[in-house]
């Protein structure tokens, strides 16, 4: 697989809570292989003609450019920005052990027909992956 096909995803949140939230729903959903989590950062934007000011979390999301409108979509039933950062940059090279437990990691196509975690928190048709203990 070409390395494009892998990317960072950023994403900021309003709070430790939130992001946290969220990086467990993407890792759960096998959206995402890995999120760090990086408290305290001061993001500096224009939103509604007025230059804001704010205290965020940022969230690094490991996962692959053919599930990026499922997460970007699982962010945004999560996130409680009207408008979330959700942006893809892609992976132009990396160790391969890394890259090949990243798409193992998310196995991509499965979810087109649209997976969700249900209440007890397991993920409805996802697949089975056996992945190397760390």
């Amino acid at each position: 697989m070409p390395d494009s096909e892998r990317v960072v995803v950023l994403i900021t949140t309003g709070s430790i809570e939130e992001a946290d939230k969220i990086a467990q729903a993407l890792v759960e959903r096998m959206l995402a292989a890995c999120v760090n989590i990086v408290p305290s950062i001061t993001s500096v934007y224009r939103w509604q003609d007025e230059v804001q000011r704010d205290d965020e979390t940022l969230l690094i999301v490991k996962s692959r450019r053919d599930v990026f409108e499922h997460l970007a979509s699982c962010v945004k039933e999560l996130h409680s920005y009207e408008t979330p950062e959700v942006i893809a940059l892609p992976i132009v090279a990396g160790d391969a052990d890394y890259l090949r437990w990243l798409d193992r990691s998310v196995p991509g196509g499965w979810h087109a027909v649209g997976s969700r975690s249900d209440s007890s928190g397991s993920t409805r048709g996802a697949p089975s992956l056996s992945l190397p203990s760390q």
